[in-house]
């Protein structure tokens, strides 16, 4: 998609939310127009619409010499900079205060309600207007935004465009454990429900444990949580059970060999202790994440790739399934791997999990890449009933390739976990990414419209190789101070 078109499809969403309900007596002003579809390959720009596309979306059409369609500059008007607080307290670096956290204020939003002739404002999100799939993050990032901003939040059409729309199990145990971090006020938090109502309050640190009771994503928990126990007022212990190796969410395996060492650059450490491994269908598994609050982030920059000197992983298989499929599967991916990369030696472990290491049946495998700079990239793949051991094995090589090829520093399913740090730190934080996927544009929306982070993404111009779909991520963060230390 280019630029053009992006920018017009950011403000068909935004026509569709100005419309969505103009004579509301609380004048309620939906957050959330225009996270563009997947495949975009250009900067976040403000281009004028194109009349076609505007037309399929069946708002009026705008004047392609206007910089800004008026639903979208309705919409942007609606947000103001950081004010003095309603409760009295001035307006700090991270955004007036509200419950003593930073805290931007949303012009035309409903009153939060937090107690009685309380004036201040209530971010409200469409979840229907993004693409379904996106459901989870939006909850994941909003809700942690909103308890490290003090800022209440209302999202509606949750996972609208689903078959089981609502929220599912592990959506719920995240829900609940933000708001036992901040002792904030949850309403609607049930399974099924399309809309939820979250108050913050005070971020406090101490013990606190998430279980989805299914197979849904311990690492998609630690999503949520993570970003809110670094601006607690005491030392986190975050109890974590559910699936470690799961569809659709990164492996417990990336979380540690490759999100770990490369979050940690922002100037904050964490202990990860895989109790017991879990797998889809039953779950089970595990992780205790233990962490201590930092003052402020640091920014990073992730942009010199330097050259692979290192590719190693673990292919592994647990419950009832033979050693001889953790073989396969490695020895699969180290074929394909050499069809490219020739001159380094590949180290895939395969490994069999005992009985007190994981919970069920399951098997899959991770490959990681390291550069001379410190990048790593990564890829991986879980075993399926009656899929191949070769076939996984392969998958994972592949995928691994493609991050390879692209030319950034960080992979694709690192680059959106790594916004709300780069949002929240002090300065400026580049990172240089191949193609930026719908999660990061996802990421990238709510860290802007909430947070105030500022966002630049452009095509990568330093490359020898033009063709190389690279661009580079850059930040300037909000600089959010932990008013506890």
């Amino acid at each position: 998609m280019g630029a053009a078109s992006l920018g017009a499809a950011r403000r068909a969403c935004a026509l569709a939310m100005g419309l969505a309900n103009p004579a509301s007596a609380r004048r309620a002003a939906w957050f959330g127009w225009g996270v563009p579809g997947a495949g975009a390959s250009s900067a976040f720009t403000r281009s004028p619409a194109t009349p076609s596309e505007d037309s399929a979306s069946g708002a009026a059409r705008q004047d392609p010499a206007s910089p800004l369609p008026p639903a979208w500059a309705e919409a942007e008007s609606r947000l103001a900079r950081p004010q003095d607080d309603p409760h009295g307290g001035p307006a700090g670096r991270g955004g007036r205060q509200h419950h003593g956290r930073g805290e931007y204020r949303a012009r035309g939003l409903a009153g939060c309600g937090c107690r009685p002739g309380c004036g201040t404002e209530l971010a409200q999100l469409m979840s229907s207007l993004f693409s379904p799939n996106q459901g989870g993050q939006i909850l994941r990032v909003s809700t942690a935004l909103s308890c490290l901003l003090g800022l209440p939040l209302r999202v509606q059409k949750i996972r609208a465009g689903r078959s089981t729309p609502g929220l599912r199990p592990q959506h719920l145990s995240g829900l609940e454990m933000i708001r036992d971090f901040c002792d904030g006020q949850l309403e609607g938090a049930e399974i099924g429900s399309t809309e939820i109502m979250f108050t913050p309050e005070k971020i406090k640190g101490g013990v606190h444990t998430a279980d989805t009771k299914t197979a849904g994503s311990v690492c998609l928990l630690m999503q949520v949580s993570m970003p809110c126990a670094l601006f607690a007022a005491c030392p986190s212990e975050l109890r974590l059970k559910g699936g470690t190796n799961a569809e659709m969410a990164p492996q417990i395996d990336y979380t540690a060999m490759v999100f770990k060492p490369i979050v940690e650059k922002f100037g904050f450490a964490f202990h990860c202790d895989i109790k017991m491994r879990g797998y889809y269908p039953k779950g089970g598994g595990e992780v205790i994440i233990r962490m201590s609050p930092v003052k402020q982030l640091n920014p990073i920059n992730l942009t010199d790739r330097g050259s692979v000197t290192k590719i190693y992983g673990r292919a592994f298989v647990a419950g009832v399934l033979p050693f001889k499929v953790a073989k396969d599967m490695a020895a699969a991916a180290v074929r394909c791997i050499r069809k490219e990369i020739r001159d380094l030696y590949v180290n895939i472990q395969p490994v069999q999990e005992t009985k007190d290491q994981a919970f069920g049946n399951g098997n899959g495998i991770i490959i990681i890449a390291e550069t001379s700079t410190g990048c790593l990239f990564a890829g991986s793949s879980l075993g399926k009933r009656g899929v191949n051991a070769d076939k996984v094995g392969i998958e994972a090589a592949e995928m691994l390739l493609a991050n390879l090829r692209h030319g950034g520093a960080v992979d694709e399913y690192l680059q959106d976990q790594l916004i709300i740090f780069m949002a929240l730190a002090s300065g400026i934080s580049r990172i240089k990414t191949g193609p930026v996927t719908l999660h990061t544009q996802t990421a990238i929306h709510f860290a802007e419209q909430l947070a105030k982070a500022k966002f630049t993404v452009k095509k990568s111009e330093d490359e020898e190789d033009t063709s190389k779909d690279t661009y580079i991520i850059e930040c300037q963060g909000i600089g959010m101070t932990n008013p506890n230390l």
